[in-house]
């Protein structure tokens, strides 16, 4: 009777512990309490709801409590309604008690509503009191003279808490202020004088007003380092010369390859004059022959025209050895 009596006694207090756990798990009675002591009024009825609608009683505990004691007061379901919209509640009071203390103007819609456009609103705040400093990649820009120079900027950016909804980031920030180097030392007259005054690239570039539509303020640009790159007019003026020279060159053998078959028509022309020359002699004889049996041509007519030809080759012969004989 003993031993059974002890095994009850055990079962009823495991489930009485058992109990205790779920009610205190259901009803966060240390929660309450500790809101209670921090001067936050919230009922337990309302912290057992924050659990059936699965949002975290401690989560919200905390934040109303960090609020309070930076002196504001923040609406419970607000907090709840961005906790169930996907929001981080506890870096939006982080936020608005920073922006508080540093006397920046947040409001608690605009903190949510920039959270849950995914840009990190702590980080945003912090920026605007502790401006960040962004480094340019190597700027490349060419001078009227032909110069090139590489130029190296660094900008002092301080969150626009305004426009971190929809407005642009670090990116376009960077590819605006490349821009402005690469328009400002191509509109100078010399290399020299850039070289001679840096300052004067960061004046042209902040005049732009490059932070418009963007998340940030541009405080200042500072150009921190230039280098003189490729004399890119030589190098140009040299492709432009060797283009003109193989143009020169193709124009040129293009002449030659037409006066090639000009030369070659005029030989095929001579030969085919010779040719119809050497047939014509060749008809000759027959010419002869032909008139000799009809009648037309008589003896004495042959040897006079041997005796025309004698002599025609004869003079011929003579005027060619003129020359030779007078050197």
């Amino acid at each position: 009777m003993e031993v059974e009596g002890l095994g009850v006694y055990v079962l009823i207090t495991l489930g009485s512990i058992i109990l205790l756990w779920i009610l205190f798990y259901l009803i966060p009675v240390g929660l309450w309490f500790q809101a209670l002591v921090s001067g936050v009024r919230i009922s337990l009825l309302q912290l057992i709801f924050m659990r059936w609608r699965k949002v975290p009683p401690s989560v919200i505990v905390r934040a109303m409590i960090e609020a309070d004691k930076a002196g504001m007061k923040l609406n419970r379901d607000g907090l709840e309604a961005h906790y169930l919209a996907g929001g981080r509640v506890e870096q939006v009071v982080h936020a608005l008690v920073s922006a508080s203390k540093a006397n920046i103007d947040l409001p608690f819609n605009m903190a949510t509503a920039i959270d849950l456009a995914g840009r990190d609103v702590f980080e945003a705040v912090q920026m605007s009191v502790n401006p960040k400093v962004i480094d340019t990649p190597p700027v490349t820009a060419v001078a009227k003279d032909g110069i090139q120079l590489i130029a190296k900027a660094r900008v002092t950016v301080r969150a626009n808490i305004k426009q971190l909804v929809g407005g642009a980031g670090e990116d376009t920030i960077l590819a605006r202020v490349g821009e402005g180097i690469v328009s400002s030392i191509g509109s100078a007259l010399s290399h020299k004088s850039v070289l001679e005054n840096p300052d004067h690239i960061s004046r042209v570039v902040l005049d732009k007003g490059l932070d418009a539509g963007t998340a940030f303020e541009i405080l200042s640009i500072d150009i921190a380092d230039i280098d003189i790159g490729k004399n890119i007019g030589a190098v140009l003026q040299m492709d432009q010369a060797n283009a003109d020279k193989n143009i020169a060159q193709a124009k040129a053998e293009e002449r030659r390859a037409m006066a090639v078959a000009h030369e070659q028509e005029m030989k095929a022309k001579a030969q085919e004059a010779r040719a119809k020359v050497i047939e014509a002699e060749v008809q000759i004889p027959l010419a002869m022959a032909e008139a000799f049996k009809e009648g037309n041509l008589g003896i004495m007519d042959y040897y006079k025209f041997r005796n025309i030809d004698a002599d025609t080759k004869m003079r011929d012969s003579i005027s060619k050895s003129g020359p030779k004989n007078k050197k």
